[in-house]
């Protein structure tokens, strides 16, 4: 603490021991503490220990009790948070700066120090007893204080008052470390810090004593022990008046430094009169305290100190600052604190400023970074306090004069040197090997004051180096205010003072004494808002009147005191917006396609949206002009008619100030209850107020977007997601940002090596561009400076030191304006000679342009002018001087004069509206856009634009006002933006201004009197000119044309009168001249609207733009990003200029850490990796890109796709082969079910009336006559290009995988609660004749569905599937099995039955092939799955439903012994069984009571109804219609029909146990099926009365089989005539499945085949047993050749062929006797071998009626492995 000792008794360790005894009596009845004086004088200790740390108030933690603390558990359901108390109020001084506290008399209002919260303080009452005085005695013993949070009074002891606002310290609590300063109220009546408590201190040395013990702890190598982050940049604190408060103390402080060898010391103990530390029985309050008298004797110190950074200095020292020093400098000195303790700074302290920023960054690059810190004692240590001093002077030599120090150069100087110092050690600790010795030799403190007085003479006198005769730093000082006073230091802008006293560490400090840069360091003290605090102060206090007064009497100028037609068009949104619209899509379907389920797009039928943008009226119409016209909410479904009224866009837009609150809470209302609707908020301009609601006063307007979009109602809303829309991503993008990087979308580059990457024709000119056209010599650059205003200002700041430069440099700008429109009126014909004195070349022609421009054009177009004057007081100053001027030279109807106010709607005089009118009367411009052609100066106002466009007619930047002080980023970037411009990509470069610039006489005088004069040639007649634009052409796209529409200027109009008629748009957007009185030539306006404008920059400013670093980037990218982050290490490598956007964004997130008054300060979980918000992107672009127009259109197409997601592509075919023949009416109308006895009654329909079935041939029916009218397709895949109508899904639908609703988490097997469905895999076998051995199948059963099968109760093993009885009915239950047999639509097959079902309970089975049952489980894992055996790994449909009907009828007989095992009947099992195609999502029943009307049906009504048909058992197969948009229209009434049935079936296993499917069949299995089990005798039934609806799916399925060869995988084209071949022939065989080569021969060269079978339906081809398709030309007959089946009348019909496929036994002799062929008909035999080929002719006899050739037979294109078939043809006789 500074303090000595005497003896082994010191002070400090008897207090600190006395205390810790005391406090563990009273607070434990069980832990008996060590006497006291037996740890005073028992524990040995040498004279100077050179690790002993006395400090106890910063942290060091050096000294711990024996007596370890034992901290209270808080009482449970007490608020923890830190700057709360206990009962949840807040304790910080941010929050209660301005409220009203209650103080009882004799307490004082005091700042707690907490280590949870370091950037305030806490605020408590103390009682002022119990606090020492100014010279730190007479504090009583103990605490007595209240919490002002909650208002509990009473709190004796301090430890019990830290757990109730909650310190959480590990340590004991003491009042000496915590209670750090009084507070206070300012003149305006908010608690501010006051001095600080001064614990155990004498006097003026007290705060010394304060100082030291703000120093880092290092080890004797001089690296820290114990470092902490260096405090943000621009947290340093403001200018001080008080010398007490050179250093505030801050959390964000190093600790103490730890007393070494060489520190001096007095023996002696210092005088206490006070009373002890803590009360005790014997003491009172009146006792009297013993006074100990101060000695005086000295230890001399034994060798150089190399233990500490600083020593302290002599008792007493301090610094007076001299009277009258800003009076007779015209300077206010600025003192960087470097290395040691600033000495006490008393007299004139307020002239003086002081400032940590050096000292920080000192501190800053002492912290290594963490890699290296893993190599252990070793020569890698951080740039010693010698180095960095030296490399400071080096930086401060080769400063130019008017340059201004930065703080990111001399941190990138320390890194460079310390990499440059450490490298060979770097990499030889990277690389196995023996440690060498450091052979780096470090610099002593004795060299250091002769070097660096040799570096500073390299640049004379600006840079002074005081060291080899200072002995402190105080004397240092003093020495520099005495050569301040007498003129000594006129050229010298540093004086640097280096003490290296033998015996102490190296002391240092940097005192800026050059004018320029000594305001500028001061200015840049101040935050924005404080600055702008500080110019409204001076101009309401009249400190600028003198200024005003001596600019008004240098030149001519007024006293005054500081008191056409227009063709509108809408164009569609640009191709690259489009893009990026298009990419914020896909980010929002890759956030719902992960794992995470954070957003289920699937559930939304509907999108909301609200935009926030900034407080800006001007942006917030400017929005809503945007959206009105963009055709988002039409898209919508919000407004039916073309063009938005500006109330209803209303609904859709915020600005973010205190009517927001209720907005957002509107919207989370609106989204708790609308659990189907997603919302989006989008919140504009992103980067502006990233501030934190906890942190600031949301009343102050700072926090409010932290507190309403980071709020917990708002982030954990399953159905909100939050766009981020900003140009400056910078602040977002920190080490706890919420966003996560792979949802940042980045504005894509439309050039790439001068190629138009998307087409639209025009090119960006942004920041780097600006940059570009300073570095080309050929013409004038489109951004410059003023050298003649920057003199002016620059001799003004000398002359008025005090006043802020924003005040001089307006004033002088506006003074400029004023005497630039009389010179350009004709007013200063006599000055014209002194007019370069008064004005500047540049500020001449801005208003020679303005005036000129508008007197011109008959229309009175003209240029816009921007004066960016941040402060509004300023800002209104200046408009009402220049309309003074402007209405006493006459010139009121030229130009219009607005100010910029964010907080006001715009204004514009009435005859200018009258000019620029475009709509209706009563129509008032409410944006900038909309002023475009308007000849104006608009002054811009605001501490930052706030996204507001401009037109394209602006035609200067005047930037000159604006502050070169902050310089981060974001700052200089958002204020050029306001230049940026979009122009033709076929047009002139920027940088070579043509006809079209307007350039005026003057320019040459000007050029030669810019200081860019040697880039800049002038502007001579033999430099080529370029066109303008012609009338005609197409203007270019104006600057913020961030709503989509690009204009268009269509050729000139006979002349006319100047008027405008209504438009359909006011964005500037749509806007494009016209002129209607004369060609484009006469327009300057309309000339140079392709020409960007030209910007005007501070000298500063300029230099500090144009420069570049070791990159090759501008320098101001290396800049803080933003002034609320804070580098998070010194030791970060520089931009890289390959860098794209991406990996700036991960360069940032890395680099930057959030400041404590950030939102996203907080958002840290530990054990977390990440802190991303799921449902929160970012869309980061230039300015005045386009982003508007891109997120309106993402908006707009994510509607779309919601609406889309909840529609689906319906097959909407009418059924193909129908009659039309008025039939009988069979079934009454209104018959709920079939009867049997009817139906047998019914003819059965042969013909196929399925659309999909309309390339298949015909199915002869005597009723029936196909249309002679029809052409038949001929594409094989006929379903692609079916007809379709879109269909919205309703409630009772089913899904795909991609459906992800909570209701169906648990039956989709996907719940995140849960872990993945467990399943387990069970083997059933059994045996059919035609598959000849046992057959062995595979079910996948989850374990929530092992109770729909039964097991056996030794092994476990399957034994059949329960069925329930035909007697039992449940209304919440589906008795039927449905099978589902799919191939190759794991994610788009619509297995998802949950909501058809209605809820119901139902056993949904899947049949897939073995190769594909990973992936099915994969997708559906609780879902039941019967594995097809391996041999049906190439099979057709037919196999599927083969073994879907032989298992069911196989599990019947298992299922009815079971039953009969049980003493059930046996006959009472249900046996049915539902084998549904894939793709089917919709069901309908008909209402007969509304007239047959369809409306839907859930999945579970349609088969309860079927279920519960009375005389169901006596149908063999049952089935629905397929659904089409008429409807029954046109159909017979009948309720039933008997006819073929497709896609859904009821299937009754029992009664067709002798009808099986074909299981070879790839097509057509269905027909096939139906034919044969009518014939057997079975009833087909049709329920009319419901429809069933299929999904049109382009993915996989039965009929998705590719044709490829042997030689090779790849799909070759082979042509239908190539699937067959002769026997033994050299033929390229095919990959093929047999079976599916002859289907697909038959089905193409039918009509060849069966050649008088072609279009005679009179002459059908005969098809005994089976059903092929022979192509649509040819009809088929089919007969059955058993037993007792039914068929059709043959009587008198001649067939034109005959078809035999694989006959058996039935088929004989005598059976084809009975039917008649055409002479020349055509039989074709099929076998599966050449052998039974033989036998079936021979066996038939058909040689007696048939002539063969051995040319007629063929087989397969199948190699001899793969088994080919056979078949022989053959012609009758």
């Amino acid at each position: 603490m500074g303090n000595s000792c005497a003896g082994q008794l010191r002070m400090a360790r008897f207090q600190e021991v006395l205390h810790y005894s005391i406090e563990a009596s009273l607070r434990s009845s069980t832990v008996v503490p060590r006497p006291v004086f037996s740890q005073l004088y028992l524990e040995t200790e040498p004279l100077a220990p050179p690790n002993d740390d006395e400090d106890e108030e910063n942290g060091s933690e050096s000294s711990p009790p024996t007596v370890p603390y034992q901290k209270k558990p808080p009482p449970e359901g007490c608020c923890t948070t830190d700057g709360f108390c206990q009962a949840g109020r807040s304790v910080r001084l941010s929050s209660l700066s301005t409220d009203p506290l209650d103080v009882p008399p004799g307490f004082l209002l005091v700042g707690v120090k907490s280590s949870q919260v370091p950037d305030t303080l806490l605020v408590c009452v103390v009682d002022s007893r119990f606090l020492p005085d100014e010279q730190g005695r007479n504090a009583l013993l103990g605490f007595s204080g209240n919490c002002v949070g909650c208002g509990e009074k009473g709190f004796r002891y301090f430890t019990e008052f830290a757990n109730h606002i909650n310190l959480k310290l590990s340590t004991q609590p003491k009042k000496q470390k915590h209670l750090k300063h009084l507070l206070h109220r300012n003149g305006q009546g908010t608690l501010v810090r006051g001095p600080a408590i001064c614990w155990r201190g004498h006097g003026e040395d007290s705060d010394l004593v304060n100082l030291e013990n703000q120093r880092p702890h290092v080890d004797p190598m001089g690296s820290h022990i114990d470092p902490v982050a260096p405090p943000p940049l621009a947290d340093a604190p403001p200018a001080m008046t008080n010398g007490n408060h050179a250093l505030p103390p801050s959390a964000n402080q190093p600790p103490s430094t730890r007393s070494g060898p060489g520190r001096p010391t007095s023996i002696g103990l210092h005088a206490n009169a006070g009373p002890p530390k803590k009360r005790h029985k014997g003491w009172s309050p009146d006792s009297a305290a013993p006074t100990l008298v101060d000695s005086g004797a000295t230890v001399g110190a034994s060798g150089a100190c190399l233990g500490s950074l600083l020593s302290l200095p002599s008792h007493g020292a301090s610094v007076t600052v001299p009277d009258h020093l800003l009076q007779t400098c015209r300077l206010q000195p600025v003192i960087f604190n470097g290395h040691g303790p600033l000495p006490q700074l008393c007299g004139n302290v307020g002239e003086v400023l002081v400032s940590s920023l050096l000292q920080t960054c000192y501190l800053s690059s002492q912290t290594l970074p963490r890699i290296y810190q893993h190599y252990g004692p070793s020569p890698i240590q951080p740039l010693s306090t010698e180095m960095q001093i030296l490399l400071t002077v080096y930086y401060l030599v080769q400063l130019g004069p008017d340059q201004v120090p930065l703080v990111e150069d001399l941190e990138q100087i320390f890194m460079r040197s310390w990499r440059e110092s450490h490298l060979s050690e770097i990499r030889q600790y990277q690389q196995p090997g023996p440690a060498h010795p450091d052979r780096q030799q470090s610099l002593s403190p004795s060299q250091l004051p002769w070097l660096a007085q040799l570096a500073a003479s390299s640049c004379g006198e600006g840079v002074l180096v005081l060291g080899e005769s200072e002995g402190s730093l105080a004397q240092g000082l003093t020495q520099t205010f005495s050569r301040l006073l007498e003129g000594q230091l006129a050229s010298t802008n540093y004086v640097v003072i280096i003490v290296t006293a033998v015996g102490q560490e190296t002391q240092s400090c940097v005192v800026v004494t050059g004018k320029h840069q000594c305001r500028a360091v001061a200015e840049s003290m101040y935050s924005p808002s404080e600055g702008l605090r500080e110019m409204d102060q001076q101009l309401s206090s009249g400190l600028a009147q003198d200024l005003a007064q001596y600019c008004s009497s240098l030149g001519p100028g007024t006293q005054e005191s500081l008191e056409k037609k227009y063709q509108v068009e809408w164009r569609a949104v640009r191709p690259i917006q489009l893009a990026v619209a298009r990419k914020l899509l896909s980010h929002v379907c890759a956030i719902a396609d992960s794992s995470t389920q954070n957003l289920d797009l699937g559930s939304f039928d509907r999108l909301s949206f609200l935009i926030c943008v900034p407080p800006s009226e001007v942006t917030f119409q400017q929005t809503l002009l945007h959206l009105r016209y963009s055709g988002v909410l039409q898209e919508m479904g919000g407004v039916d008619q073309e063009v938005v009224s500006p109330w209803e866009a209303e609904r859709y837009v915020v600005k973010m100030d205190h009517s927001a609150a209720g907005r957002i809470d509107d919207l989370v209302r609106e989204a708790r209850s609308n659990s189907y609707t997603l919302y989006i908020l989008v919140h504009d301009h992103a980067h502006w107020d990233v501030t934190s609601g906890s942190y600031f006063s949301v009343e102050r307007g700072e926090g409010l977007v932290d507190q309403l979009l980071n709020s917990r109602q708002v982030t954990e809303a399953p159905n909100v997601l939050i766009l981020h829309v900003t140009s400056f991503p910078f602040a977002l993008q920190t080490q706890n940002t919420r966003i996560s990087p792979y949802n940042e979308i980045h504005w894509p580059s439309a050039f790439s090596n001068d190629v138009d990457l998307y087409h639209e024709k025009t090119r960006y000119l942004g920041v780097s561009e600006l940059l570009e056209s300073t570095r080309l010599g050929s013409s004038l650059p489109l951004m410059r400076y003023d050298s003649s205003f920057e003199s002016m200002t620059s001799a003004l700041e000398d002359r008025f030191p005090k006043l802020h430069s924003a005040v001089i440099r307006t004033t002088v700008l506006v003074q400029h304006y004023c005497v630039a429109l009389m010179a350009a009126s004709g007013r200063l014909h006599s000055a014209q000679n002194h007019l370069h004195k008064h004005t500047s070349v540049e500020t001449l022609e801005i208003v020679q342009s303005l005036i000129g421009a508008g007197r011109r054009c008959p229309a009175h177009h003209g240029p816009m002018v921007l004066l960016r004057i941040p402060s509004l007081a300023l800002a209104a100053w200046a408009q009402r001087r220049l309309a003074d001027v402007r209405r006493r030279l006459g010139l009121e109807d030229t130009f219009e004069i607005i100010l910029g106010n964010p907080g006001q709607p715009l204004s514009v005089g009435h005859t200018f509206t009258e000019r620029i009118k475009i709509q209706d009367v009563g129509w008032v411009p409410g944006t900038y856009l909309e002023l475009e052609g308007l000849p104006c100066i608009l002054i811009l106002s605001g501490a930052e634009p706030l996204g507001e466009s401009l037109p394209r007619s602006l035609k200067y930047c005047d930037l000159r006002v604006i502050s070169s002080s902050y310089l981060q980023r974001t700052t200089l970037e958002q204020e050029l933006g306001l230049a940026a411009y979009l122009v033709r990509a076929e047009s002139r470069p920027p940088h070579d201004p043509g006809p079209g610039s307007d350039l005026l006489e003057s320019d040459a005088d000007k050029l030669s009197s810019t200081d860019n004069e040697e880039e800049e040639a002038p502007d001579t007649g033999t430099k080529r000119p370029l066109r303008g634009p012609r009338p005609g052409d197409h203007a270019p796209p104006p600057p913020g044309a961030s709503s989509g529409p690009l204009p268009a200027l269509p050729p000139p109009d006979p002349p006319a009168t100047p008027t405008r008629p209504p438009s359909k748009s006011t964005s500037s957007d749509s806007l494009s001249p016209r002129s209607s009185s004369s060609p484009a030539q006469s327009c300057s306006w309309a000339r140079g609207v392709s020409r960007p404008p030209s910007v005007l920059l501070p000298r500063a400013l300029y230099d500090i733009i144009t420069a570049s670093d070791g990159s090759g980037l501008p320098r101001c990218t290396s800049f803080l990003p933003h002034m609320s982050v804070a580098w998070a290490s010194s030791f970060r490598p520089l931009l890289s200029k390959m860098m794209t956007c991406t990996e700036q964004s991960l360069y940032y997130r890395q680099w930057t850490a959030p400041r404590a008054y950030h939102m996203d300060r907080t958002n840290r979980t530990e054990g977390r990796s990440d802190n991303f918000h799921p449902r929160r992107l970012l869309l980061s672009g230039p300015p005045q890109v386009g982003k508007t127009g891109a997120y309106l259109h993402f908006l707009g197409i994510l509607s779309r796709m919601l609406i889309r997601l909840m529609e689906v592509d319906i097959y909407d075919e009418e059924d193909i082969h129908c009659a039309h023949v008025e039939g009988v009416q069979y079934h009454p109308a209104g018959t709920p079910w079939p009867i049997p006895e009817v139906m047998r009654s019914m003819p059965f329909d042969y013909t196929v009336h399925d659309p999909k079935y309309d390339d298949v041939s015909n199915v002869y029916c005597p009723g029936h006559k196909p249309s002679a009218d029809a052409e038949p397709p001929r594409q094989e895949d006929v379903y692609l290009r079916r007809r379709t109508s879109r269909m919205k899904l309703s409630k009772h639908a089913a899904y795909n995988t991609y459906h992800h609703c909570e209701q169906c988490h648990q039956y989709m097997g996907f719940n995140p609660r849960y872990q993945m469905c467990e399943s387990s895999l069970h083997t059933f076998t059994f045996s059919h004749l035609q598959l000849g051995d046992e057959i062995q199948l595979f079910f996948i059963i989850p374990k929530s569905k092992e109770h729909y099968f039964s097991f056996s109760q030794s092994g476990g093993q399957l034994e059949s599937l329960r069925l329930p009885l035909t007697s039992e009915w449940s209304p919440d239950c589906i008795k039927s099995p449905i099978f589902m047999p799919t191939t190759g639509r794991h994610e788009h097959g619509l297995f998802n039955l949950f909501h058809a079902m209605d809820g119901a309970a139902h056993l949904h089975i899947l049949v897939v092939k073995e190769y594909e049952m990973p992936v099915y489980k994969k997708y559906w894992p609780n879902h039941i799955m019967l594995v097809l055996p391996s041999v049906f790994n190439g099979a057709g449909i037919g196999a599927a439903h083969f073994l879907i009907k032989e298992l069911s009828h196989h599990n019947l007989a298992l299922e009815r012994s079971r039953r009969q095992e049980g003493g059930g009947p046996p006959g009472d099992v249900w046996p049915f069984v539902v084998v549904a195609d894939d793709s089917c999502v919709m069901w309908n029943a008909v209402d007969i009571d509304a007239g047959q009307v369809e409306h839907g049906a859930s999945l579970k009504q349609v088969l309860q109804t079927m279920e519960a048909c009375p005389d169901l058992a006596h149908l063999g197969l049952c089935g629905l219609r397929k659904w089409n948009s008429r409807g029954l229209k046109g159909q017979s009434r009948e309720p039933f029909h008997r006819g073929q049935l497709h896609d859904f079936l009821l299937v009754n296993v029992d009664l067709c146990r002798d009808v099986p499917y074909d299981r070879h069949r790839f097509s057509c299995h269905d027909v096939d099926f139906a034919l044969r089990a009518h014939s057997a005798g079975l009833l087909l039934c049709r329920f009319n009365g419901f429809s069933v609806m299929k999904k049109q799916i382009a993915i996989g399925g039965y009929r998705t089989f590719i044709i490829k060869t042997k030689m090779t995988d790849v799909p070759t084209s082979v042509g239908p005539l190539q699937y067959v071949c002769a026997p033994d022939s050299k033929h390229l065989f095919l990959a093929t499945p047999a079976r599916l080569l002859l289907e697909r021969y038959l089905q193409h060269t039918g009509h060849q085949l069966f050649p008088l079978g072609t279009r005679g339906h009179a002459h059908p081809v005969l098809s005994v047993d089976c059903f092929l398709n022979l192509g649509p030309e040819v009809t088929v007959c089919f007969v059955s050749s058993r037993p007792h089946s039914l068929n059709l009348s043959t009587a008198g019909l001649l067939f034109s062929g005959l078809l035999l496929c694989f006959t058996d036994s039935c088929v004989t002799p005598s059976f084809l006797k009975k039917f008649t062929f055409l002479q020349g008909a055509t039989l074709c035999v099929i076998c599966a071998d050449r052998s039974s080929l033989r036998q079936a002719v021979g066996r038939l006899e058909l040689e007696d009626e048939w002539r063969f050739r051995l040319s007629d037979e063929f087989q397969t294109a199948n190699a001899k492995e793969d088994l080919p078939l056979f078949f022989l043809t053959g012609k009758h006789i």
